[in-house]
């Protein structure tokens, strides 16, 4: 549920008049009992007939898909928790995982709501085929590929907007009889989130929003971000007795690989991590650096990292390639949607990338997304900007969660988002990293915030989170 993750009615108005152009009669739908990945109950799937473009309520439509998990006690709270995923290009079918891991104890007295955002999951996805062979390709064959799955899209690009989709969440709330929601965002949702409480204010009651990017965040504009991660990574090591004596040369071996892979792609043959068959594996510093930020994300995740580091520094690519390879679901309709993001991303952000920015945010990391993105949205997805409106303030309660160690909305991120917030109260969590809302005792901290959102929370028992032990071979992290 992230920004970054994958490779690597226009905003002119202020948002406050967005709010007049939703019908105040309730939009057509379907609604009919389904049974989901990941989820072993019966749940409530509800289709919801929303304009492609707002501006022409009588032009093309689209079905926006609904997953409703009903509450579990009779007489429930008539306030829902709906709930955005991130990327921009995840569906909310696709974390249906939150029900149980995040959710479970607000569903005892809410409904909780999953939004297929338009182009996403089973709203009509703007997806790219994943293929076993894009594992051993090279980055240009890569990109042939992307740019056919982009040729060959039909969809106009130009009506996947965040301001579009939030306005899709009002015609929901009002297909499904709703009064005020509340609303629970991670990473990108947070912006979704974030666009739907200025838009329609009378409509929310609370917010939380977890791996918060701020209203001026750039998405291609990590490295800075992105690089305090990883240093953290090394010093965290540095610091930890057993991992400095089986890595004691870790930052040298990481700037080591990245100049040599700068020079030129190793191609490398070695057995397979999913057929255990001799195959040959392009590296490319692109791919190198794309895995390492994408490890960043988890902290249980970054702390195999050195491990990681250290077996390629000298040549044993195999545990590499095999975490590379995670990333890829061949047949999963969980995947990313890459056009959708793509969308969102050239029209929203790319147009905010100033030369000035690139300059001070260059970072390692950041490289290989920072330079592809401004010439593909230049010429292929070529989509119109969407100007960026200075962010109005937001009167509902917020709770505003981050992870200390967060590679892409770490709190910095949130501090600023929350400037322009009447009512927000922020929890830095010091051993999490992108998605704080499943871990230790954030479910029950969730259900009292959205029981009482104007209270201050005692978040203390989020300290008792451990920071996770490094992997020092092959067998695992350490117990």
């Amino acid at each position: 549920m992230t920004i970054f993750k994958i490779l690597p009615a226009l905003l002119a108005l202020p948002l406050l008049l967005a709010a007049g152009s939703a019908s105040a009669a309730a939009p057509a739908m379907t609604d009919r009992s389904c049974h989901l990945p990941g989820v072993v109950e019966a749940l409530r799937c509800v289709s919801v007939t929303v304009p492609l473009d707002h501006a022409k309520p009588q032009g093309p439509t689209l079905a926006l898909h609904v997953t409703v998990a009903p509450a579990f006690r009779q007489g429930s709270r008539t306030d829902p928790l709906f709930v955005l995923a991130g990327g921009p290009g995840q569906a909310g079918s696709d974390v249906l995982v939150l029900l149980k891991a995040a959710f479970d104890r607000v569903r005892a007295t809410r409904d909780i709501v999953f939004i297929d955002q338009r182009g996403t999951g089973r709203s009509g996805k703007l997806g790219c085929v994943s293929k076993p062979e894009h594992e051993t390709m090279g980055d240009a064959e890569l990109m042939a590929e992307l740019r056919a799955c982009i040729a060959a899209n039909t969809s106009p690009l130009s009506a996947y907007t965040t301001l579009a989709a939030a306005r899709d969440l009002e015609r929901v709330r009002l297909a499904l009889g709703y009064g005020q929601v509340n609303l629970w965002g991670g990473s990108y949702g947070t912006r979704l989130a974030q666009t739907y409480a200025r838009a329609y204010p009378s409509s929310v009651r609370a917010l939380v929003l977890d791996g918060v990017a701020a209203p001026d965040q750039v998405i291609p504009a990590g490295g800075r971000d992105s690089q305090t991660a990883l240093d953290g990574v090394f010093a965290a090591c540095a610091k930890d007795a057993a991992c400095h004596k089986a890595y004691p040369n870790l930052r040298a071996e990481f700037d080591g690989l990245v100049t040599r892979l700068e020079a030129g792609d190793l191609r490398l043959s070695l057995p397979n991590p999913r057929t255990a068959e001799q195959t040959s594996f392009t590296m490319s510093s692109d791919r190198f650096l794309g895995t390492v930020h994408n490890i960043l994300y988890a902290p249980a995740d970054a702390r195999r990292l050195p491990f990681l580091i250290h077996n390629a520094s000298r040549g044993r690519w195999q545990p590499f390639i095999a975490r590379q390879n995670l990333a890829g679901d061949f047949g999963n309709d969980a995947s990313m949607s890459m056009l959708l993001h793509f969308a969102v991303v050239c029209a929203e952000d790319v147009p905010r990338f100033t030369p000035e920015l690139m300059k001070l945010d260059a970072a390692v990391l950041a490289r290989p997304l920072a330079e592809m993105m401004p010439k593909l949205c230049r010429d292929d997805i070529k989509v119109p900007a969407v100007p960026y409106a200075e962010p109005t303030r937001i009167d509902a309660p917020a709770l505003l969660l981050s992870g200390a160690l967060d590679p892409v909305t770490p709190p910095h991120r949130a501090a600023s988002a929350a400037r322009s917030m009447a009512h927000a109260q922020q929890i830095v969590v010091a051993n999490a990293g992108h998605g704080v809302s499943q871990l230790g005792c954030a479910p029950r901290l969730l259900r009292a915030f959205l029981d009482h959102p104007q209270d201050k929370l005692d978040a203390a028992c989020m300290a008792e989170i451990p920071a996770p032990t490094f992997q020092l071979g092959s067998a695992g992290p350490q117990p």
